[in-house]
Formats: structure tokens, sequence, C-alpha cells
């Protein structure tokens, strides 16, 4: 590929499953696209940073969807769900749960890059309580936290802001959070300082 070929980055994964795993067909397919000497960056949100030319995006995403492979945008949106390495089976971690909340949530404008995780249950190393929004499943029901913040010296374990809730709860809850933030955040705002200058009563009011 030539040097003067546009590129855009794009983020790609697996797909939301048991942690994040690449399959060797995915492999060979993401790096049909990178010269030899080229990187790729891996998120601590289970994705991969690809640059593709933005000419021939449409086909290369479709090439990349064939093999299983989930594409997302990347900048000011709302990221994959980061889940955990789940050990005890799709049905009783709330998986399916997982993977509609992501379809539903992934990829939507939001004021700043704006981090969701799961967790099937209290050990929690989705790490839920430290991202902007936090899921964590007990027994049949959902926990949602929010504001949770993973670094700097202001770092912050998530609010319990709700509790117990069935999955339709869950993700009605989730996004109706999204489109607040998306409606009252500032541009470039991160959410937990959006959190901090509206409070958190005004999520769900």
């Amino acid at each position: 590929m030539g040097d003067d070929v546009k590129k855009i980055k794009i983020a790609i994964n697996g797909g939301i499953g048991f942690g994040s795993k690449l399959k060797a067909k995915q492999l060979i397919t993401i790096s049909k696209y990178m010269n030899e000497d080229e990187e790729l960056e891996l998120t601590t949100f289970q994705q991969l940073y690809i640059e593709i030319p933005e000419d021939k995006k449409e086909e290369i995403i479709a090439e990349f969807q064939n093999v299983g492979l989930a594409c997302y945008p990347v900048g000011n949106f709302v990221k994959s769900l980061r889940t955990c390495n789940f050990c005890k089976g799709e049905e009783e971690e709330g998986m399916p749960v997982a993977k509609e909340l992501n379809r539903r949530i992934a990829g939507k404008a939001v004021p700043f890059t704006l981090k969701v995780a799961y967790t099937g249950c209290p050990i929690g190393c989705g790490e839920p309580m430290l991202s902007d929004i936090g899921i964590m499943k007990i027994r049949d029901h959902y926990n949602l936290y929010v504001g949770g913040k993973a670094k700097g010296r202001d770092a912050e374990v998530g609010y319990l802001l709700k509790e117990s809730l069935t999955p339709e709860e869950l993700y009605d809850t989730v996004e109706k959070i999204i489109a607040v933030y998306s409606q009252m955040g500032k541009k470039r705002e991160t959410f937990y300082k959006f959190l901090k200058r509206i409070g958190r009563d005004q999520l769900i009011s």
C-alpha cells in the first residue's frame, strides 16, 4: 500500500465472548492489511486498532465481519463492551445479555469516549467498577455502577446507581444514561467530569 493512501483507524475484536480471543483465520485476514513492520495496538478494552485505506473501508470491514471480527469506530463513541474471562458457561454468566447490551450501545456517538464494562459474577475481572458504566451480574439480576475512574490521582470506584435490574431494565437504563450524556455533555467532556457537574440523580430522573 502506498504512503499517499489516506487511512482511517478502526477498532476490531473477536466479538463479545469468553475473554478476548482471535482465530487463526482472523489473524491471517488482519495481517493482509498490514506491512511487515507495522504494529497492531491492543487497547485495555479488548480491542485492536488497525489502519485501513479509507477508500476501501466498506469492503475491508465486510471481509473482517465475514471471518467473525466485530468492527467499531474509533474516537468519541461508546466502546464495545469489555467483558471478563468467564469461567462458568454462557447462560450462567449472562453472556446473551452482554451481547445484546453491546449490540444496543457500541458505536453510539458521545461527547467523549465512553467505556462500559460487564462482569458475570462479583469477582469483577471485567473491572466494571473502574469504568464509566459498569454492570455486575448477581444471580439472575444486574447491578449498575457509574462514574468509575481507573487512572489518575483522583481514581475512583463506581457508584452503585441501581441494583437487581432485569435484563430489559438494564438495557433501558444504560441507553437512557447514554442519551442523557449525549444531550447534556459538553464537547470532549469525560463521563466522569459530566457526572461531577450534573450529579448522578440527573441520569435517571
